[in-house]
């Protein structure tokens, strides 16, 4: 395996102690070590105990909400929804006390009566089936799984539908007025198929263990990856609703944590996780990978969610540890 320039000097730098969730993460996904590694696990616990996973669950209310109760969409990002797919990123502990509070929560109050996660914009009501949208649930189920939930009976409910509202098989029809639609297809879109809330789903069913996939779950990879892989992800021109005739300029500010928004940086990752990392179609996307990096050898964080939530965890425009991670993880799977 060939490595890029300073490689070596990059995880050096991932793995210094002053940013433990870093740090374990690092450990885990390029120095290859088990969850149950001493080292892992005394990264993960330093993680715990600081910043930014210590601050998000101090605003943590005591029934395991945070702002406000009910299906906690929004106030983006700063609702349940959002901390419990922040904290997956961040790599939370899912047997701590209050992450796995946080995930009862959710499971309670976001899952709609179809199984999908929904977005309402009011509390204290179950969302309705039509809320359910690819990208949430996608988030949601990932984060679940994540946190060792994946035998969860209402887990379960939530996969099989994303896998049957990808390939078009969970419901007799669907919601003329709700979000989302067979093969990604979205009301945020234009109706047409969301490549953000594709990323978000995939992401999710990459998550379960290839032994654990149902068909169903294995056709709706099998349909995401073409969907996926059906353009160049350096260029991202996916479909584009309202006359759009560009991609969004998200796309190519690679950034951390990441919420509905999909950079090309995400969409590489998800495709590595599901065994394409040395596809040749990603070869584009890889090579704008190594173009973002900076001349000291780091990715910066183009979109940081500055002001947007609990506490800032990078600075906007600044070398950054977690995209550096990102960036690594993609390279280590396709070989570089």
């Amino acid at each position: 395996m060939r490595r890029v320039e300073g490689y070596r000097e990059m995880l050096d730098w991932l793995l210094e102690d002053d940013a433990p969730a870093v740090k374990h993460a690092a450990l885990r996904d390029l120095v290859g070590l088990p969850a149950n590694d001493p080292k892992v696990k005394r990264a993960r616990a330093a993680a715990m105990r600081t910043g930014p996973i210590a601050t998000i669950l101090d605003h943590q209310e005591p029934d395991g909400y945070w702002v406000k109760p009910g299906a906690g969409y929004l106030p983006k990002y700063t609702a349940t929804a959002w901390q419990a797919v922040f904290l997956d990123q961040l790599g939370a502990d899912g047997s701590d006390r209050r992450v796995r509070k946080a995930c009862e929560y959710v499971l309670e109050h976001a899952q709609t009566s179809s199984g999908g996660f929904g977005a309402v914009a009011t509390g204290g009501r179950a969302p309705p089936p039509s809320t359910a949208i690819h990208c949430l649930n996608g988030n949601l189920v990932r984060a679940l799984v994540g946190f060792g939930m994946v035998e969860d009976e209402r887990v379960e409910r939530a996969i099989d539908w994303q896998a049957r509202s990808i390939t078009g098989e969970r419901f007799e029809r669907y919601y003329a007025g709700g979000a989302c639609g067979p093969e990604f297809c979205c009301s945020a879109n234009g109706k047409q198929p969301c490549a953000w809330g594709a990323v978000k789903a995939m992401g999710a069913l990459a998550r379960i263990p290839p032994k654990k996939r149902a068909p169903h779950v294995r056709r709706a990879v099998n349909q995401g990856v073409e969907f996926l892989l059906s353009r160049d992800p350096a260029k991202a021109d996916y479909p584009m609703g309202y006359g759009n005739k560009r991609p969004s300029g998200s796309w190519f500010k690679p950034g951390f944590p990441s919420g509905y928004v999909t950079d090309v940086l995400q969409n590489l990752e998800v495709l590595s996780e599901l065994g394409f990392g040395k596809d040749p179609r990603l070869h584009n996307g890889v090579e704008w990978v190594l173009s973002k990096r900076s001349e000291d050898g780091r990715w910066r964080n183009e979109y940081a969610y500055n002001g947007k939530i609990w506490t800032d965890i990078e600075k906007q425009g600044a070398p950054s540890k977690w995209v550096t991670l990102r960036a690594c993880r993609v390279l280590k799977a396709a070989g570089i």
